[in-house]
């Protein structure tokens, strides 16, 4: 075993781990443990990350915007051109809550054709690039479960069409799971029990495969993230990134006006002064249902997952590092006499960093409304509401056929 990796383990009492220390270690674990972040068992004697102080912030309207779309589309046209603007895929998630088990964006949604989530993404990147008239980088972001799978989907569709000199995969990082004594949970003998670090990892994990070097080769300036569950956003938006620049912010949300006081997304708000993402468990009912003098709810424009963000302002984040929130979950894991134990009751912290604080350390944001008919139609679940069905009907009224 590695010097450095027992001395870790005799250090932290590790009880699942000791029984590795002066023997031989299987080298998988090992090199988990070497890349291993080992300040995450310490995270949890901070305790849960605390709020600031919320108040409304108001977003451009689509009003607003229709009487400024051309001069918003010049600005953001000649920044795709320029090669300025890169797109970000966040694709680590499964298809799980679908019954799917495969990566979420090879699931297919097609009734009388196939169609998987993968391509329709594609296909709505491609229809700005034929406005542009240029590629746009893609960076996809898998995770350790999924990466081999797309990749070798992408390669057997030829990209859908997408020319593959402009995309690139990289992994999510993946942090440990402990026990709430802070013992480093195994899932194997030979691996610990992982998870991904959160939708506010990306430009980490970005910058741990090596893609800064790239983002710096190509000159680009603007990263454009988005999830993959949304089959109907559009991508690399040349109206949403020429209002963000033109407003000098150094991030932009594109956000949709809730269908509810208490629909299940997050808000855009000020925290402490600062824009921020109030999520809707966070939300008081006199929160919720506040409005405004034309009977607006305050807290009312929901984010849909696809934020514009200067590589500058992201390069300066990621050395001051993230915050970390604390997940309390179901682990399965080995005890110390390896057999395999599998939890009915939260037995372990799994630790997250959230999108959301990215927005709050940028110290400015532009909230951009869409029509949500036109941009929203997520695929959590496999029926009701932002389920496959609903998406269908979403993508068969703006013409798609399914």
């Amino acid at each position: 075993m590695n010097a450095q990796v027992e001395q870790k383990i005799r250090q932290t009492n590790q009880r699942y781990l000791g029984k590795f220390v002066g023997k031989e270690i299987p080298s998988r674990l090992e090199q988990q443990l070497l890349q291993m972040d080992w300040s995450y068992p310490d995270y949890m004697h901070g305790g849960r990350q605390k709020r600031g102080m919320f108040e409304p912030l108001r977003a451009t309207e689509l009003s607003e915007i229709e009487n400024r779309r051309e001069e918003f589309r010049t600005v953001g046209i000649e920044a795709l051109r320029a090669g300025k603007v890169g797109a970000i895929l966040l694709a680590g998630g499964q298809g799980t809550r679908l019954g799917f088990d495969k990566a979420k964006g090879m699931y297919n949604i097609g009734i009388t054709k196939n169609l998987y989530i993968f391509e329709q993404l594609i296909e709505n990147l491609m229809q700005v690039k034929d406005e542009a008239g240029v590629w746009i980088p893609l960076y996809i972001m898998t995770s350790e479960k999924n990466d081999k799978q797309t990749r070798d989907f992408f390669a057997e569709h030829h990209y859908f069409g997408y020319n593959e000199d402009y995309i690139r995969f990289f992994v999510q990082e993946m942090v440990p799971a402990v026990d709430f004594e802070g013992n480093i949970l195994m899932e194997s003998q030979d691996s610990l029990a992982m998870s991904p670090n959160g939708n506010g990892g990306w430009f980490q994990s970005m910058l741990r495969a090596g893609l800064g070097e790239d983002l710096d080769e190509k000159g680009i300036e603007w990263l454009n993230v988005f999830a993959v569950d949304n089959v109907l956003q559009r991508i690399a938006d040349p109206i949403f990134i020429g209002a963000t620049i033109l407003s000098g912010c150094a991030s932009g949300a594109k956000v949709v006006r809730k269908i509810s006081p208490y629909e299940k997304v997050g808000a855009m708000c000020l925290e402490d002064g600062k824009p921020s993402i109030v999520e809707y468990y966070e939300l008081t009912s006199e929160m919720a249902e506040a409005t405004d003098d034309k009977g607006t709810l305050l807290y009312g424009f929901g984010v849909i997952l696809n934020y514009l963000f200067r590589v500058e302002q992201l390069r300066k984040i990621a050395v001051k590092k993230l915050p970390v929130h604390i997940v309390e979950k179901k682990v399965p894991y080995l005890d110390e006499a390896g057999c395999l134990q599998k939890p009915s009751e939260p037995n372990a912290y799994k630790f997250e960093t959230l999108i959301l604080d990215m927005i709050y350390m940028m110290d400015n944001c532009l909230p951009f409304e869409v029509e949500r008919e036109k941009e929203f139609a997520p695929i959590k679940n496999a029926v009701g509401t932002d389920s496959v069905e609903s998406a269908r009907e979403l993508l068969k009224i703006n013409g798609v056929m399914v």
